[in-house]
């Protein structure tokens, strides 16, 4: 008897341990950026400047910014170096767990499918440190690969791609990066010395992520290495960042009669070294004024939601999700400090531990040309062990002990958002929403410096919380679409960075701050109200040209009250009222396709007191690419066309720091 053949086996489609976004997420102000955007970037913070008011905390990119500065924030209302907008990698934080800052360097933009900036609404999923709202970047799942290599101007050289292999049921995929710069001196012209040096860069980073199918379960292990070494702009000023992460990630995809969850656990270690110095009035010399030698920090996190769909009630469906989030950080920062000019006489070392824990509830329904969303949250978070001990390096005795009283605090954070279909591709949508950051290891135990200027700790910080309000009106057409959205956004407990004292003068705990120098201190200092006005349109004005813009206003102010009554009327530092963007993209042939982008901004101060005027900045940006066969391309690219100097710092001696002069690059992409 001839047996019937087997019956074929269903097709396993392997794919990362992610639970698909939620549906209520499109009732709230939502950027995506796709392959084709990340694609052009070399730096995945550049991508992300596209968006109007999204920078980080000064006005350069990782490429030539300290890792103490490359937190990023969202909507220009009060940006800082510890940033204020969580990001994530398929749900596990990428905030340094000592500073809160964002080591770009280690995600690949050739390693991502996609990214999502979700404004304002830091509530539900994504808790602590989501102030301004959350970048949720996506790693590819997708067969076949990309490298792109390339060669810029000041010696630069960068290599990275991302490549996926199916090994019988298990796929890997795998990305990396080597870029390496000589780098640019930001202080140029006159008021240059021989202080004023390079910064330099060489950065590397890889990653490894195996997904396994266990039967209707998805399992993802990920492990992933970074480390970047740079100049600071000052002859002996460098810094370098280094670190690595662990994450497994199991999900089970929501269905009809069936719920979806995932679970997920996350370990995450870095190390920080950063010299500063002291520059000479006529920047001819610098001296040694702090090395921060060794700053190990390890963060954990342990993730959990629960998921239902399609769930008929009332006319509509729902969607519902529970979830459990809890995150830890313990760090120290180890310096040596005090030359009085013939070598260190100081030690410090100084850190503690941080936990915050919450649960959540979340919804959404939809019924008709209704979308209704909203969610609640409970977190308690602590500070812990905190420690700041100094010693005399000679003697070996103590110079400074103190111990900082543990606290802890319980935090409610909720949103809630309706959106509506109109016809003929219009939408309104109206959303209200608040959320929190606690304060990091770094800003509650580590003083810092930047050339004269010092800047203290303080233990006693508390939560930031943002309450919020925003609506918006939407179209889409077959050849485009705009966004119109209006937000008025309240940080309570600020954290801001208060000048105490000016140089040349000894204060008590910091020391000595050279004349031109000032003396700040870390300080929940009142309020920052922010109202704002966000547009973006594209269209696609033919078959081969489109064109795409988008505009942010926002007056943030702050009321300093009785922390800071000095500061209130004033608007917070590195916050800019006005930025812009447009660009267009040509398709000129089969082969060609041509690209532009103009940014704007206005001018922003560089610190609390609004002394230090950085003044408006225009750059354009042009990239050719030529299609050698259907996987190969070539590319030239001009940043800066017009050489504009940008000014990113200013001293207070009115020294400015710029960001970078023109820069060609030229490259050859592969994609299989």
């Amino acid at each position: 008897m001839i047996q019937a053949p087997p019956a074929p086996l269903p097709e396993v489609i392997v794919t990362a341990a992610r639970l698909p976004p939620a549906a209520g997420e499109a009732a709230f102000s939502v950027v995506r950026l796709g392959e084709a955007t990340l694609g052009h970037a070399a730096r995945l913070d550049e991508a992300l400047a596209s968006v109007p008011a999204v920078s980080l905390f000064r006005r350069t990119s990782s490429l030539s910014a300290n890792p103490t500065t490359q937190g990023i924030s969202l909507r220009a209302i009060a940006p800082s170096g510890a940033g204020r907008t969580l990001v994530t990698l398929d749900g596990v934080p990428l905030n340094d767990p000592f500073g809160g800052w964002v080591i770009w360097s280690r995600v690949a933009p050739e390693g991502l499918s996609g990214l999502d900036i979700v404004r304002g609404a830091g509530a539900g999923p994504y808790g602590a440190g989501a102030l301004t709202g959350v970048i949720a970047l996506r790693e590819r799942d997708d067969t076949g690969g990309v490298l792109d290599a390339g060669v810029s101007s000041r010696g630069g050289e960068r290599l990275a791609g991302s490549a996926t292999v199916d090994l019988g049921p298990i796929r890997l995929v795998a990305s990396g990066l080597h870029d390496t710069s000589d780098g640019y001196v930001p202080v140029r012209g006159e008021g240059a010395g021989a202080a004023d040096t390079p910064l330099d860069l060489d950065a590397r980073s890889a990653a490894l992520r195996a997904d396994v199918p266990l039967g209707d379960v998805a399992l993802s292990l990920r492990a992933s290495t970074w480390e970047e070494d740079r100049g600071s702009g000052l002859a002996g000023a460098r810094a370098n960042a280094s670190g690595s992460s662990l994450s497994a990630t199991a999900a089970r995809q929501p269905a009809a009669n069936r719920s979806g969850w995932r679970l997920q656990a996350w370990q995450s270690r870095s190390n920080l070294t950063n010299s500063s110095v002291a520059v000479a009035a006529d920047r001819s010399a610098t001296t040694a004024a702090n090395d921060q030698f060794h700053t190990p920090a390890t963060g954990r996190g342990l993730n959990a939601a629960l998921r239902r769909t399609g769930v008929a009630i009332a006319g509509g469906q729902l969607e519902w999700e529970l979830g459990l989030d809890a995150r830890s950080a313990e760090g120290e920062t180890n310096e040596r400090s005090r030359n009085l000019g013939s070598g260190f006489t100081r030690s410090r070392s100084a850190g503690g531990e941080t936990t915050v824990a919450g649960t959540y509830g979340e919804g959404a329904w939809l019924g008709g040309p209704w979308l209704v969303a909203g969610g609640l949250r409970l977190d308690h978070w602590t500070s812990r062990n905190g420690r700041r001990l100094e010693r005399d390096l000679t003697t070996g005795l103590p110079t400074l002990d103190e111990t900082d009283p543990d606290r802890s605090g319980t935090v409610t954070s909720a949103r809630l958002a309706a959106r509506r279909t109109l016809g003929s591709g219009y939408a309104v949508r109206a959303a209200t929403y608040s959320s929190f950051r606690p304060a990091t290891l770094n800003e509650l135990y580590r003083p810092f410096r930047v050339g004269n200027d010092l800047t203290e700790a303080n233990a006693a910080l508390a939560p930031e919380r943002l309450t919020g309000l925003e609506a918006g009106l939407s179209r889409a057409t077959e050849d485009g679409g705009w966004t119109v959205t209006l937000f008025r956004n309240v940080i309570d407990q600020a954290i801001v960075n208060v000048t105490i004292g000016t140089g040349p003068a000894t204060f008590p705990r910091a020391g000595f701050v050279p004349a031109g120098g000032v003396l700040r201190q870390r300080r929940n200092a009142g309020t920052v109200t922010a109202t704002g006005l966000e547009l973006t349109g594209d269209r696609q004005l033919s078959t081969r040209l489109r064109l795409k813009a988008a505009l942010s206003a926002t007056d943030a102010r702050l009321d300093g009250a009785d922390q800071a009554p000095q500061l209130t009327g004033l608007r917070p530092a590195q916050a800019p009222i006005w930025s812009a963007t447009a660009g267009l993209d040509w398709q000129a042939s089969s082969r060609l396709t041509l690209a532009g982008m103009v940014q704007y901004e206005s001018r922003r101060f560089d610190d609390d007191l609004n002394s230090r005027t950085l003044a408006p900045a225009t750059t354009m940006n042009l990239r050719a690419d030529w299609a050698l066969t259907p996987g190969t391309t070539l590319w030239l690219a001009v940043d800066n066309l017009f050489d504009a100097d940008v000014a990113v710092a200013q001293t207070g001696t009115d020294i400015t720091g710029l960001g970078p002069p023109r820069s060609l690059g030229l490259g050859i992409r592969l994609g299989w």
